[in-house]
């Protein structure tokens, strides 16, 4: 399908909603984790390891917001440091299994808050729901394999 007016109104309207979603989610949980912190660790499970300031670039944050979430993460376990291969005196900052399991269990507990809002959804939008979901997943790992394409020619 080209792109149209209606394509570009029902992909803005999917963002908004989704925003709206997560932002939910999060207030029904009460957590009082950073969405910082989720969508970094997010970033490193789908990326892998990185240097910081792709890291802040990734995750929306200014580089010294990204240091100072790092060091928090660290501490937690939650990620780590490792030395970079192209160059010796850099850092890039991975996921540990410890913070895997947070991501998955916050992500667990997020969708555990929703499931009542959904549970009287038919067979037909359910299936329509996970057709949707499959589509953004698939869409969003070409975006991700064409930027780091892109990077690794520069």
């Amino acid at each position: 399908m080209p792109e149209t007016p209606e394509l570009r109104q029902i992909i803005g309207d999917l963002v908004v909603a989704a925003h709206r979603l997560t932002r939910l989610a999060a207030q029904v949980t009460g957590s009082t984790e950073s969405p910082a912190t989720w969508r970094t660790l997010s970033v490193l499970q789908t990326s892998g390891p990185v240097r910081l300031g792709e890291l802040a670039t990734q995750s929306r944050v200014a580089q010294p917001t990204m240091t100072k979430l790092v060091r928090n993460l660290v501490e937690a376990e939650w990620v780590k440091r490792i030395a970079d291969t192209d160059d010796a005196r850099a850092w890039q900052i991975a996921i540990t299994d410890r913070g895997a399991d947070a991501l998955q269990a916050w992500r667990t507990e997020l969708a555990s808050a929703l499931v009542p809002m959904f549970a009287d959804l038919r067979e037909d939008e359910v299936a329509a729901m996970r057709t949707t979901v499959e589509i953004i997943r698939s869409r969003a790992d070409l975006s991700t394999a064409a930027s780091a394409a892109v990077a690794g020619r520069r």
